[in-house]
């Protein structure tokens, strides 16, 4: 039995200690918003924030998880209100088919908690290794500005 916490609550599975924390996320705890995407933390579908940091969860055992605090694409969003980098997203329509879009939001996310003024080198940077096939980069690259101006 592994404990985990997840959006805010401690959540306990039964789950192999080498089993992926995106398995975990996916299969144990119904939070189908953490993609699968590669399996092999090259595309940042899965990304996730562990204790404020933007990490794959497709690269973290969930024995690895244990004891930090892990958000979600769906613990993202605080009293009912939308992030400003998902509301920023939501209002420039960014998403063009949004697989990748919840993991480019968890690095932005991560980003201007450090960073809340952002260049566009700082945040071609962050989600360098985010992949979106559609390549809505320039409208990621808008929202983040966006969310960036929102939050000051």
């Amino acid at each position: 039995m592994i404990t985990l916490n997840v959006n805010g609550k401690s959540h306990t599975v039964d789950a192999d200690p080498d089993t992926p924390l995106l398995w975990v996320l996916r299969d144990y705890l119904h939070l189908t918003g953490t993609k699968y995407g590669c399996g092999i933390g090259e595309c940042g579908a899965c990304t996730v924030l562990k204790d404020g940091e933007a990490i794959k969860s497709c690269d973290i055992t969930v024995e690895n998880a244990a004891g930090a605090d892990i958000v979600t694409i769906e613990g993202l969003a605080a009293g009912g209100k939308l992030h400003p980098v998902q509301q920023a997203f939501v209002s420039d329509n960014t998403s063009q088919c949004g697989f990748c879009i919840p993991g480019h939001i968890m690095k932005a996310a991560a980003l201007l908690a450090v960073n809340p003024d952002p260049t566009d080198s700082d945040i071609d940077l962050a989600v360098k290794d985010n992949i979106c096939r559609c390549g809505a980069y320039t409208r990621i690259r808008a929202s983040i500005h966006r969310a960036a101006r929102s939050t000051s």
